[in-house]
């Protein structure tokens, strides 16, 4: 996988059980030669889990991408003017994330880079992970998978009979799936059976 003259915009949000998954995916976009830039939601830059402190994955994201973060909607603004992002892709991807990305609302940095990409008509990949993928939010990842320019890295029910409306992307496939979207593509079959 090559990725030498790539900018990255890589975006994390809310699903603090899946970053110990995303930042290895991180990791090999920076071995492949991209330019990675972190932006995180104002919920990984301020909240604490058993999953880990937000001090914790900040310090991580800044190692392993070797770029500040960006965390305001004021700092992700520029991102339309400039272009500077070649793919973004929101790994996690949150319910909330995905609801409001789906309904055009932009109260986040996340969001604010995401608006930013769609307005440039450059590739924005979701890698989902939500509790009701299969509920109220069906709706909303059926009108992003639609969209122009919006690609989905592969996705399955990860707990069908304990949660069986949450939906899980594989993670390990970010970096795949983002190729292909460079390419104008969508990373075949989107829905997995992923289920353990």
């Amino acid at each position: 996988m090559n990725y030498k003259g790539i900018t990255v915009g890589y975006a994390l949000t809310g699903s603090h059980c899946t970053f110990e998954e995303v930042m290895p995916q991180i990791r090999r976009f920076v071995d492949a030669g991209a330019r990675v830039i972190p932006i995180a939601s104002n919920t990984v830059m301020t909240t604490d889990t058993r999953f880990g402190t937000s001090e914790g994955w900040q310090k991580q994201l800044k190692e392993i991408t070797g770029n500040d973060i960006i965390s305001t909607i004021v700092e992700a603004e520029p991102l339309g003017p400039s272009k500077l992002l070649d793919v973004m892709v929101i790994a996690p991807c949150t319910g909330n994330t995905t609801s409001k990305l789906a309904n055009a609302m932009t109260d986040s940095p996340v969001l604010m880079a995401a608006k930013a990409q769609m307005r440039n008509q450059r590739p924005l990949v979701l890698a989902i992970s939500t509790n009701d993928g299969l509920g109220l939010n069906a709706a909303n990842i059926a009108k992003l998978l639609v969209a122009k320019n919006i690609y989905f890295v592969p996705f399955g029910q990860d707990n069908p009979v304990q949660k069986p409306n949450s939906l899980v992307a594989r993670m390990d496939l970010v970096p795949e799936t983002c190729l292909a979207a460079l390419e104008g593509r969508q990373l075949q079959p989107v829905l997995l059976e992923r289920y353990q």
